[in-house]
């Protein structure tokens, strides 16, 4: 009878491994499972939109908000300021917009904009990624008697008007970047997302 008798200890033994090996199997097996549920690499790197209210936008006033860990400029130019942009063309690197993926399709337009009067920037300079200033008086400055209104990196001497059109002797090559950008309502705007066709 002895001989035969369950080892309770083995038995106890033998019950706890295999409960431990199931249990790691089990997180093993969860693990892709609920990876599955996590945004894939390329929505991650599209970054999440955000939305601003501009409602309290006033006119000259910048708003800065971060979408892709990058600063975004949100302004509300004054006629006067529009009104300019087309008498700076001959001094501008590229006045047309040529260069497609500096701006979304709804935005290759001499104002550079959906609405006129809203400016949407991706605030990094295209020469070294510093962040320009926003300068909007129609005065001469230090480095343009001529100045209409626009943005300055004083990191190397980068010029751009009022739509983020680059100056010519600018080092930076190329206009700063419009980001896609949408409209819910006038007073609201969501980076990140692409404009319908109207």
């Amino acid at each position: 009878m002895a001989e035969n008798a369950p080892d309770l200890g083995r038995r106890r033994f033998l019950t706890a491994t295999c409960a431990v090996v199931g249990g790691v199997g089990g997180v093993f097996a969860a693990v892709p499972f609920f990876s599955s549920f996590l945004p894939s690499a390329k929505a991650v790197s599209a970054g999440v939109p955000t939305t601003v209210d501009i409602s309290k936008l006033a006119e000259g006033a910048q708003l800065i908000e971060v979408w892709r860990k990058r600063p975004v400029w949100i302004i509300k130019r004054s006629s006067e300021s529009l009104a300019a942009l087309s008498t700076l063309e001959p001094r501008l690197k590229d006045a047309d917009s040529l260069i497609e993926d500096q701006q979304p399709e709804y935005c290759k337009n001499p104002t550079r904009s959906i609405k006129p009067s809203i400016l949407v920037l991706v605030g990094s300079c295209t020469h070294l990624g510093c962040s320009p200033k926003y300068y909007p008086e129609m005065t001469a400055e230090d480095w343009d008697s001529d100045w209409k209104g626009g943005f300055y990196c004083p990191c190397h001497s980068s010029k751009f008007d009022m739509a983020g059109r680059v100056y010519n002797g600018s080092p930076a090559p190329t206009n700063l970047v419009v980001p896609i950008h949408r409209y819910v309502d006038d007073n609201t705007i969501v980076i990140g997302e692409e404009q319908e066709a109207a």
